[in-house]
């Protein structure tokens, strides 16, 4: 297999911005991290373990391994990175090239405009028992380690060059004071193809009213059936909401439930031929670190094979919106609630943080 390289991975387009004729070619958006999450779903609720370590090694391909002997390098020494907890912390990120949601999309300070479109942190705490996924707004302003300055946090990918995804991961981890273990992307043309293996999914949209995408597909609050065309429309529109990018992320977060839900069902995993597929389909769309081996992933999977029956989503808080000093538009921080889930994560509290927040919306 060629490996695919970032610049292949993840073009996320609005529906507003992206020409129709373009639509099946947009589909390399990401969903975060879903192709990730529901493969180690299937991997630890699955009784081959062996057959499925294979067919992820044989279809994945890997990020550059980190150069800590750059003239300036991405990632400060692992001694001045935040400590390690006992937890596994996995950036799922998604990339896009030529700039974010459109291709002539113009950043200032940002070389090419190029950035990740996409930022998700899944957290297994030490104990295993549940998985945090917390999506990180594209727009988030934030200080890029290494002399770089303050830019949207999805900047880090072209500002570091080939090698950005390291980059990536320095900014959140100093952003959330958290050490991060691995790193993942995924391409979703697996992840679309799947919607269709399994004759569409029924998705909760839980945006208070109905609303029209561009394609033409009008989604109503609640559950609802949707194909794989109806769900790109969903997941890709912003421009009826009042929040924007933040409503796109809980349509993007509804979507990845249903498709777990749906594929990690007792019937597929008691079927090895189709759980071997899903896996093969999956990996084949998968970059990931180094480090993320076919045993480490095994391993990995395996050890967390109760998070994965209890995963939860949230995004991060945000101190509101405003404008940068070059005019960009953008989220400030709320650094009281990021120093609370960084302390979280430490503790091995996420889930009950994430639930009082899920409650006081």
């Amino acid at each position: 297999m060629t490996a695919a390289g970032p610049a292949d991975q993840f073009f996320i387009y609005d529906d507003d911005e992206q020409p129709r004729r373009q639509k099946r070619r947009g589909a390399r958006w990401i969903l975060g991290g879903a192709a990730v999450l529901l493969i180690l779903a299937l991997v630890a609720a699955g009784a081959y373990l062996f057959s499925l370590q294979r067919s992820y090694s044989t279809n994945v391909s890997h990020f550059p391994e980190l150069d800590e002997n750059a003239s300036e390098p991405v990632m400060p020494p692992d001694e001045e990175r935040p400590e390690e907890t006992g937890a596994i912390n996995i950036l799922l990120m998604g990339m896009d090239v030529g700039g974010g949601s459109g291709e002539d999309e113009d950043l200032p300070r940002v070389p090419g405009g190029g950035r990740s479109d996409t930022l998700m942190l899944a957290h297994i705490p030490e104990s295993g028992d549940s998985m945090q996924v917390i999506s990180i707004p594209r727009d988030l302003w934030v200080e890029i380690p290494g002399g770089y300055g303050w830019h949207k946090v999805n900047a880090g990918l072209a500002l570091g060059g080939d090698q950005g995804h390291w980059l990536t991961v320095a900014t959140v981890e100093q952003l959330l004071d958290v050490r991060i273990d691995h790193l993942a992307a995924v391409d979703m043309l697996g992840f679309v193809g799947l919607v269709d293996a399994v004759d569409g999914v029924r998705v909760n949209s839980s945006y208070g009213e109905s609303f029209t995408t561009n394609d033409g597909y009008t989604f109503s609050p609640g559950q609802q059936y949707m194909d794989s065309d109806q769900a790109l429309s969903f997941v890709r529109h912003r421009s009826s909401f009042p929040d924007g990018d933040l409503q796109r992320i809980r349509n993007q977060q509804a979507l990845i439930r249903a498709v777990i839900s749906q594929t990690a069902t007792p019937s597929n995993l008691a079927n090895p031929m189709r759980t071997n597929d899903i896996v093969s389909t999956f990996s084949s769309h998968l970059i990931t670190d180094p480090d993320l081996t076919a045993t480490r992933a095994g391993t990995l999977a395996w050890e967390a094979r109760d998070a994965v029956r209890d995963i939860q989503f949230a995004t991060l808080p945000n101190g509101g919106s405003g404008w940068s000093s070059d005019g960009q538009w953008i989220w400030h921080q709320d650094t009281a609630a990021q120093e609370d889930i960084s302390q979280a994560m430490r503790d091995g509290t996420l889930n009950e943080y994430i639930s009082r927040m899920n409650e006081d919306e």
